[in-house]
């Protein structure tokens, strides 16, 4: 369990197949993003508390938490993990879209057996589908985002493939007029600033476009720029 991995302090700890696969995925986020996608970030929750109150914390707050950040002070050796004492993990940017490929590749091994029936699967706004409709029609989905500062709705028509979305539509801090995203620097332990509110990104899996989305989040005002050299398709 993660509470074990964030435990594991004193002697390394053996992880299931499966865990060891979300971690090497995160490594090669973490390199593929040159620090900037870090799962060991999830310690600055404990002082950024995102509940639309003007709550900011402290310099000295952040900088006492930066020693116990970069992914690169953890010792991964497939399947094993330790941990500096004090430091722990944080799957939640890449567990929920893990899951929303698993339980399509679950049920498509099940309607394989039984039918060729495809299915969308939707977790929150992540989501895959395992082809179009039975009609041949794509599946509808509605995406919001963001025009002008007001949320809108627009459709977007899925034949294959998936749909992550990041941003801070509803997790932020204002304060004096300037909004804080909930997407936070590893690397100086502050809100990423100039970033869209949200970004949706189609991808082959949700993985992928968890990833691009994330990626492009990190990127602050360059967000869009980024993507477009990733050749990606966005909202």
């Amino acid at each position: 369990t993660m509470d074990q991995i964030n435990h594991a302090y004193h002697a390394p700890l053996s992880v299931d197949k499966e865990t060891s696969a979300l971690l090497n995925y995160a490594d090669q986020c973490y390199q593929l993003s040159e620090g900037m996608f870090d799962i060991t970030a999830g310690v600055l929750r404990k002082i950024w508390h995102f509940n639309g109150s003007d709550a900011l914390p402290s310099t000295q707050q952040i900088h006492a938490m930066l020693p116990l950040i970069g992914w690169q002070k953890i010792s991964w050796n497939t399947p094993y993990i330790q941990l500096p004492e004090g430091m722990e993990l944080d799957l939640g940017g890449l567990g929920k879209v893990y899951a929303v490929d698993k339980v399509c590749l679950l049920l498509q091994q099940h309607m394989h057996a039984h039918s060729n029936t495809p299915v969308l699967v939707n977790f929150g706004g992540d989501l895959a589908c395992t082809g179009p409709r039975v009609s041949g029609a794509p599946w509808e989905i509605a995406v919001e985002h963001w025009q002008q500062d007001e949320h809108v709705r627009r459709t977007v028509k899925l034949h294959q493939g998936a749909i992550a979305t990041s941003g801070d539509s509803r997790r932020f801090l204002l304060k004096e007029g300037k909004r804080y995203s909930h997407i936070l620097n590893p690397k100086t332990g502050v809100s990423i600033s100039g970033a869209p509110h949200a970004i949706s990104v189609a991808a082959t899996n949700c993985m992928q476009a968890g990833m691009l989305s994330t990626m492009a989040m990190l990127h602050g005002e360059h967000a869009e720029a980024f993507l477009q050299l990733q050749e990606a398709d966005f909202w």
